[in-house]
């Protein structure tokens, strides 16, 4: 049974910086995509990152690029989302997410909340 667990989440103030784990268990992820997403209070879910099997490509949503980093660890089956420069507006809950190329994600976290105060 194929699991994510995300981790890290938290309570910080506008400036700070958060690291995001998503520990994924069931099976190897080294080729699949994994990415990370949000979903604000009344707002839909959206894109954050996504970084590529291999971990050499990496892609970021225009409102965070330049200020988070995507990473992964295949040997541990996990990945990383360094946040910093936390704005009050990165409030969110932080899901990961788990596919192949091309392809809808087949698999996602619980999500975990993260809040920036201002």
């Amino acid at each position: 049974q194929v699991q994510l667990v995300e981790f890290g989440g938290g309570l910080v103030q506008a400036g700070g910086s958060l690291r995001l784990s998503c520990a994924a268990s069931g099976r190897t992820f080294s080729s699949y995509v994994m990415g990370w997403f949000r979903q604000a209070p009344g707002k839909e879910r959206e894109f954050v990152a996504k970084i590529s099997g291999s971990g050499g490509n990496t892609y970021y949503a225009d409102s965070v690029k330049g200020r988070f980093t995507i990473s992964r660890d295949n040997a541990k089956n996990t990945v990383y989302l360094q946040m910093n420069s936390l704005k009050p507006e990165d409030t969110a809950v932080y899901y990961c997410a788990v596919g192949r190329v091309g392809r809808p994600y087949d698999y996602w976290g619980q999500g975990t909340q993260v809040t920036v105060s201002s």
